[in-house]
């Protein structure tokens, strides 16, 4: 009996803690993200420049204007590159749905090879890709520990604080929208191309990131086509 007892408790699975419980996202929407803590996060995309090819005079001109660019900076912010094996299953496709079309037998067969030395390619010398991003935080009117009373409050009057909440992150998201305008025209100055992550971009990149293998099998949908009723 005791031996049975023994056998159960260990065939019993084990109940482990969700990974999300650990990661410090809240919510992400309306282009941002939304901490457990309250503050705001805006990403931004980069373009990148080939400093090797430019001149000296060039090189030194894009290194005082970004110098001058971070000195005017009263805010902190993130610089994150992100390598990831380079993924060119759509080119491949789009090749090969040209390959079918081609009329010109020749022009098929230059188009069949072409396809199979870049699939080589690729798969032979594990060509990596490199994306920068500047993360952007904005941390006014973050949520703090409220005492007993106040959450008293907010239990008797819910609707109340979720629009008071409501007004507070729109508030926050002006402001955060302010200095990532503010970031992409420094970086123009220098050269480099820039843009806002939407929601659907911010979700990508945090899947990504966290799931790099799940990812490359199963792409995620598009937000907006979702149903979520």
């Amino acid at each position: 009996m005791a031996e049975k007892k023994q056998q159960d408790k260990i065939r019993k699975p084990l109940h482990r803690p969700s990974t999300q419980q650990y990661l410090p996202i809240l919510e992400i929407r309306d282009d941002t993200v939304i901490l457990k803590d309250g503050t705001l996060r805006g990403i931004i995309l980069v373009s990148s420049i080939n400093f090797a090819l430019k001149s000296e005079d060039e090189q030194n001109a894009v290194i005082q204007g970004y110098i001058q660019f971070l000195n005017t900076l009263d805010f902190p912010l993130q610089i994150v590159i992100q390598s990831r094996k380079l993924n060119i299953d759509d080119y491949l496709d789009r090749l090969k749905a040209i390959e079918k079309e081609q009329t010109n037998e020749l022009l098929k067969v230059q188009t069949r090879e072409y396809r199979q030395y870049v699939a080589e390619l690729v798969s032979l010398a594990d060509i990596m890709s490199k994306r920068f991003y500047i993360i952007v935080p904005y941390t006014g009117g973050s949520i703090r520990s409220k005492g007993f009373l106040a959450r008293l409050k907010e239990a008797a009057s819910p609707t109340t604080v979720i629009s008071i909440k409501q007004k507070k992150f729109e508030k926050n998201r002006i402001e955060l929208a302010k200095r990532l305008e503010y970031i992409i025209d420094g970086l123009s100055s220098i050269g480099l191309k820039a843009a806002v992550l939407d929601t659907q971009g911010l979700i990508e990149l945090y899947y990504n990131t966290y799931n790099p293998d799940t990812y490359d099998q199963q792409r995620l949908d598009d937000i907006n086509k979702l149903n979520l009723e």
